[in-house]
């Protein structure tokens, strides 16, 4: 799978009022693994920053005055976003400047060449609601060093949001089956038929009466802070149903 995580910076806010991409970093994920294939631009906008704009990123005028215009790099980002899935921070907000730029070089519409866009602000609000989810406070709390960001700045904003997002979503991996080998899996018969875990033999481990203790004392701290049953606890298992049998103890 080919993901390629974006980022743009802009002489401001609103593509509806002129402002205009100045820089487009983006790095290659495949697999979950960065490539180093990476691609990085920054454009002459054809106009001044706003002040607060300027700010943020410090890319001025005058530094970007010789550099090439949107439509000179055009298509070598169509070529390299083709097919891939985006992942993007406040992705409307970027995804509103490039359908802009497409729309003033009278171009088919960008997202139409890519094959989906993953939000991550919207993924980082729905598991750490009412939290800051800036990129800034995502490196944080994951422990990603940013000691080097002093400004915005595209390339750098993804090679961290790229450590972010696998954070984010740290534990897929174990979920993701390989359909090529399924049929090594015992008991999978055909490709895409599920395997079966009771041929696999898992023994089963049980807490001792100490870690069981220490294991109900947490419950009970979590049941207390929230004032009612946190989701932790696991409601007894039915009289006719043989637990051991179901989950396949040897």
């Amino acid at each position: 799978m080919r993901q390629l995580v974006l980022d743009t910076e802009t002489t401001g806010l609103n593509p509806r009022t002129g402002d205009r991409i100045i820089e487009i970093g983006a790095v290659e994920l495949v697999n979950r693994r960065l490539t180093g294939n990476n691609l990085h631009f920054y454009i002459n906008p054809e106009r001044d920053s706003d002040p607060g704009a300027l700010a943020v990123h410090g890319l001025t005028t005058e530094f970007l005055s010789d550099k090439p215009k949107f439509a000179d790099i055009v298509e070598q980002l169509r070529a390299f976003v083709q097919d891939a899935e985006l992942i993007i921070h406040n992705a409307p907000f970027d995804i509103g400047f490039l359908e802009a730029e497409f729309k003033l070089l009278r171009l088919p519409g960008f997202i139409q060449h890519c094959s989906g866009v993953i939000d991550t602000l919207a993924q980082a609000k729905a598991m750490f609601p009412g939290k800051r989810n800036s990129l800034d406070a995502l490196c944080d709390r994951f422990g990603i060093s940013n000691a080097h960001r002093t400004l915005h700045g595209a390339l750098l904003d993804s090679e961290l949001l790229a450590e972010v997002y696998l954070s984010l979503t740290r534990g897929q991996e174990s979920l993701v089956i390989d359909h090529d080998n399924a049929h090594d899996l015992p008991g999978s018969g055909s490709a895409g038929a599920a395997a079966s875990f009771a041929a696999l033999a898992l023994p089963v481990l049980r807490a001792s009466e100490t870690e069981s203790h220490e294991h109900e004392t947490v419950l009970d701290a979590l049941d207390k802070a929230r004032k009612g049953t946190c989701v932790w606890r696991v409601p007894p298992a039915p009289d006719d149903v043989d637990v051991d049998a179901a989950i396949g103890t040897v």
